[in-house]
């Protein structure tokens, strides 16, 4: 019997990887920008405001994820899957086109909303695609295009860059990276919707996903830029700024929980469904704060060059082509022995807190070896990659089918917060400490506090039904 699902994860998974190179591209590009203080990063407190790019793209990225999540429910995951792509590979391409710091923020929080669509839809085409006994591994090999992604932004950027200097000249080089990931984010999108066509449903039409999408997207993002300007033109700091679009978040799941809560009861009503959202918000927090900041990290730690110091920092989305596969095989065995997902998805985040921690020590301790430095993002990020898949299949597990796509959705919502603060927060702390180490301390201990909170999740045990052939 011909099975369709490793297709499917494949299509996904590729999406993913554009998806991911396009958000992730910022980090080395800003962090090139602040060392050659080119364009809109030459101001004071340089790295308060890198971190601010960072965090307004997830403040998108963050508020579409339940519209996105719901509209895939009512109206087809298919579709929302691939405007989100199409989506992003116009906004990535006008980020390059850019001219001032109003307008590339603009189109970051364009970017955010549109990415902020896909997830939600693809975990629920995962789930329902995939039989029960090999969901986790689905959940890890798919979401495995996140770390290749994340590895191809932090390595292609310097060369791109590089060859950006040589057609466009020194002060536009920042712009060749945005430019050819959007032809590229465009030609996996065709290929996803194309791929994507055995598992879409009778109701499944874009423009009803486009109609049921376009006014809440239309909303955050004046909501979100007006923010913008009006910091601007009171001259609030990044992190004032960062916590006005928190307040945007918390208005988001008020929303939901008032106005939409009997719709999605399922989604939002269980107790153990809530501690994995909340236990979300460090492993986003670590997920963006290195993806944005690993670049930065390194280069001041080791002393080297910007091509050097991506090379190094690679190896924290490299981890994640080996961690997310492993985690997601590992926590399908242990449900199937009876033990469950969950011994898993603490074990793996209390080790990924605990190597997080080591490697702030290391950084306050003055160590500069690159390859000490390599190894502890390898290994850390083995333990980190690893997690995410058993978190998600065990959200997969809790939710009722109907409402599944809502589900990942106010996941990611509320996980989203940690991915809003953290660049912004750890910026300013290098601003205002000179170094690394205490955005490294706090996020160990962010992780520590999530494994936790998922110690308190009481699990389903049942073991599922041996997958067909």
């Amino acid at each position: 019997m011909r099975r369709p699902w490793p297709r499917i994860w494949l299509l996904l998974c590729l999406g993913w990887m554009v998806s991911s190179a396009d958000r992730a591209v910022t980090g080395p590009v800003v962090t090139w920008m602040i060392q050659h203080r080119a364009a809109f990063m030459a101001g004071p407190d340089p790295y308060a405001l890198g971190g601010l790019v960072g965090s307004i793209f997830f403040a998108g990225y963050m508020l579409a994820q339940f519209p996105g999540g719901a509209a895939g429910d009512r109206h087809g995951h298919r579709s929302v899957i691939a405007i989100s792509l199409f989506w992003a590979a116009a906004a990535t391409l006008l980020s390059g086109l850019a001219g001032g710091l109003a307008a590339f923020m603009a189109v970051r929080i364009a970017t955010g909303l549109g990415e902020g669509i896909y997830y939600a839809n693809d975990r629920a085409v995962i789930a329902e695609t995939t039989p029960p006994a090999r969901r986790s591994l689905a959940m890890g090999v798919v979401i495995t295009g996140l770390s290749v992604g994340i590895t191809l932004a932090t390595v292609g950027t310097p060369p791109l860059i590089r060859l950006g200097a040589a057609m466009l000249g020194e002060a536009a080089a920042w712009r060749m990276p945005f430019l050819v990931l959007s032809v590229a984010s465009a030609g996996i999108a065709w290929l996803v919707w194309r791929g994507l066509a055995p598992t879409r449903a009778l109701h499944d039409v874009p423009a009803r996903v486009l109609a049921a999408l376009t006014p809440y997207l239309a909303v955050f993002f004046v909501l979100i830029f007006g923010l913008f300007l009006l910091a601007r033109a009171i001259d609030l700091p990044p992190w004032g700024l960062t916590v006005a679009e928190l307040v945007l978040a918390f208005g988001t799941i008020l929303f939901v929980w008032r106005v939409k809560g009997t719709e999605v009861a399922g989604a939002i009503g269980s107790r153990d469904l809530v501690l994995l959202y909340v236990s979300f918000v460090p492993v986003l927090w670590t997920l963006w704060v290195f993806g944005f900041w690993a670049v930065a990290i390194v280069a001041q730690a080791s002393g080297g060059s910007f091509q050097g110091a991506a090379l190094t920092a690679m190896f924290t989305g490299l981890a994640g082509v080996i961690g997310y596969p492993a985690g997601g095989w590992l926590a399908d065995r242990t449900l199937g022995a009876g033990i469950g997902r969950r011994p898993v998805l603490i074990g793996c985040t209390t080790a990924q807190a605990a190597l997080t921690l080591l490697l702030g020590g290391y950084l306050q301790a003055g160590g500069a070896d690159p390859v000490v430095l390599a190894a502890l993002l390898f290994v850390a990020g083995l333990f980190f990659a690893a997690l995410q898949p058993v978190a998600h299949a065990l959200v997969a597990d809790l939710a009722a089918p109907e409402v599944r796509g809502a589900a990942f959705g106010t996941y990611n919502l509320i996980g989203e917060i940690g991915a809003v603060l953290g660049p912004t927060v750890s910026g300013t702390l290098r601003d205002a400490t000179g170094g690394w180490a205490a955005s490294v301390y706090l996020d160990g201990a962010l992780m520590l506090g999530s494994a936790m909170l998922v110690m308190l999740v009481r699990e389903r045990r049942a073991v599922p039904a041996a997958a067909p052939g």
